[in-house]
């Protein structure tokens, strides 16, 4: 063991989030202890509030410290424009482009038959409850290009089969097995300004 207890076991929370290894988290776990008793504090409280207040929205599944979210709130969104994405990240990066003004359906997960994931286990039930209370919508959905992202949109296009439901899909100048919160503001605009339909 190269580090003292204490830092171990930070350094060991750290290497829990995505994207960082031994010595990402190293530095992130001495840079927090450089933080002043008060950062410290406030870095601590902010945590703890953030995972006991935020929760999913009753209405599209993001996440919220209420019980609908601010887009859902929002009358100026078109309600029968539905963007279905697999997780918040992506609710986020699409906000930051700016220019869709629909409303979201967070899934939670993807249908992955190999991990034992099937539809009831994401969160479908609730967007066929809000489609079937709409006049003519649409569904965008801006899944990860994947076999379980496929899947899914797959299983969607099936549940409104025959129904009065648009469904269409970003264009594909997505690459294969790309994140969506990993993707750049430009490919992700282009992208959803071209996205084709695949049923109606």
């Amino acid at each position: 063991m190269i580090y003292p207890k204490k830092l171990e076991s930070i350094i060991e929370f750290y290497k829990k989030l995505p994207g960082i290894g031994e010595k990402s988290a190293e530095r992130l776990a001495l840079a927090t202890l450089e933080l002043s008793d008060d950062q410290i504090k406030d870095f601590s409280n902010s945590l703890v509030d953030a995972k006991e207040k935020l929760r999913p929205c009753s209405i599209c599944g993001h996440l919220t410290d209420q019980e609908i979210c601010d887009i859902c709130k929002d009358e100026n969104r078109d309600k029968n424009l539905i963007c279905v994405i697999e997780d918040s990240k992506s609710v986020f990066t699409f906000e930051k482009v700016g220019n869709f003004q629909g409303t979201y359906h967070v899934l939670n997960g993807l249908i992955s038959p190999t991990e034992g994931i099937g539809y009831e286990d994401i969160n479908l039930s609730s967007l066929i409850n809000r489609v079937e209370k709409l006049d003519h919508p649409e569904l965008i959905l801006a899944l990860k290009p994947s076999i379980e992202g496929e899947t899914t949109t797959l299983f969607i296009k099936k549940i409104f089969e025959g129904k009065e439901v648009v469904i269409s899909r970003l264009a594909y100048g997505i690459p294969m097995g790309a994140d969506i919160d990993y993707i750049d503001v430009i490919t992700l605009k282009t992208a959803l300004d071209d996205r084709k339909q695949i049923s109606e």
